[in-house]
C-alpha cells in the first residue's frame, strides 16, 4: 500500500528571502528555485508583486519569472488588484491572495481594512479566474495579531466563509508571528472545514517561537495535506515586529517520512540547499537537521 502523500509547497524563494537583509540577484534565486525543483519541489512560491520600495528583495518578480521554465506550479503573492494585474501579465499560473485576520494588521500591510481586501479578493478572483488562473487565498494572523492580540477561532472561521463564496482554489491559514500551538491549530482548522465546506486547506506556519513543527503535524492529524515550508527554515514577515523563520523544508520532510508519510522530496539535496542559501546569504541556516544530519 502506497504512503499517504502530504504536499509541502516551497516558499523560501518568497517568504524566506523577503526579511533577509542580504538581497539575492535574480541569478541566485533562480539557481535557488532549480536545486528546490532537483529536490522534488512541484509546486513553488517563487515570487511577490508587492512595492519594491517596501519589499526590494522582491523586486525582480518579473525577471524572475522570465527566466523560469514551463513544469512546476509556480506561485505569485498578491497583495492588490495592482499586484494581480502584474502578476498576470507575467503569466503567473497561480496566484495567492492575502486576506489579514485584523484591520489593524490589514491597514498597515495592504492599506485597507480587512472588509475591503474582501471586496479585493473578490475581483482579484473573478479576473484570476477569466485568465484560467488559479487563485489561492491566505487567512494571515490567523492564530494571533501582532497589534492586537487574540484572533478568536470564529473570526478566522467567518473569513474562510466569506472568502469561499468567491470560489477559491486553496484556503491557506497563515500562522504570520508564530503565536499558534497545536490545541489552537486543530479548532481553527476544523472551524474553518466547516465554514467553507469542499475547499482544499494548507497550512501554513512560522517557528517564531518553537512551535511550527508541532502545529505542521498537528494540522496533519487534522487532515491538512498541504504544508507550506522554507529550505533552511529562512524567512519570516517584514511587517511583523521579531518576526523570525519558516518551518525548514528539510526538517519538516524528514518529520513526514518518519511518520509515514510520502513528500517526494529529496532530504539530503535540500540540506545540501540550505547550506548554499546559508552561504548566500551569509548565516547559518536556522533547520536543524543540517546540523544533526538524518536518522537512521
Amino acid at each position: 500500500m502506497a504512503a499517504e502523500r502530504v504536499e509541502i509547497v516551497e516558499v523560501a524563494p518568497r517568504d524566506g528571502l523577503q526579511n533577509e537583509s542580504a538581497v539575492l540577484g535574480t541569478a541566485d534565486k533562480l539557481e535557488l528555485i532549480g536545486r528546490a525543483v532537483a529536490a522534488g519541489a512541484r509546486r513553488v512560491e517563487v515570487v511577490s508583486f508587492v512595492n519594491p520600495a517596501r519589499v526590494p528583495q522582491m523586486a525582480d518578480a518579473e525577471a524572475v519569472l522570465a527566466g523560469l521554465q514551463p513544469g512546476p506550479d509556480w506561485i505569485g503573492l498578491v497583495l492588490n488588484r495592482r499586484g494581480l494585474d502584474r502578476a498576470l501579465a507575467a503569466k503567473v499560473p497561480e496566484v495567492n491572495y492575502v486576506v489579514f485576520a485584523t484591520d489593524e494588521f490589514s491597514r498597515r500591510n495592504q492599506g485597507m481594512s480587512t472588509a475591503e481586501s474582501l471586496a479585493t479578493w473578490d475581483a482579484v478572483a473573478t479576473a484570476a479566474r477569466a485568465a484560467g488562473v488559479r487563485a489561492t487565498v491566505t487567512i494571515s494572523a490567523a492564530f494571533g495579531c501582532p497589534y492586537t492580540g487574540e484572533v478568536p477561532a470564529e473570526r478566522v472561521a467567518e473569513l474562510a466563509g466569506r472568502i469561499a463564496a468567491s470560489g477559491p482554489d486553496e484556503i491557506a491559514l497563515g500562522d504570520t508571528i508564530g503565536s499558534g500551538v497545536p490545541s489552537q491549530v486543530a479548532d481553527v482548522v476544523t472551524r474553518v472545514r466547516d465554514a467553507a465546506p469542499g475547499v482544499a486547506l494548507r497550512c501554513h506556519f512560522h517557528n517564531t517561537r518553537n512551535t511550527g513543527m508541532a502545529n505542521a503535524w498537528a494540522a496533519c492529524e487534522a487532515g491538512v495535506r498541504v504544508l507550506d515550508a522554507s529550505i533552511g527554515g529562512f524567512g519570516g514577515c517584514p511587517f511583523a515586529p521579531a518576526a523570525t523563520g519558516n518551518v525548514p523544508t528539510e526538517d519538516l520532510a524528514w518529520m513526514l517520512h518518519r511518520a509515514g508519510f510520502a513528500t517526494g522530496l529529496d532530504v539530503p539535496a535540500l540540506i545540501e540547499t540550505a547550506a548554499w542559501l546559508g552561504g548566500r546569504l551569509g548565516k547559518e541556516p536556522p533547520a536543524l537537521l543540517g546540523r544533526a544530519g538524518p536518522f537512521p
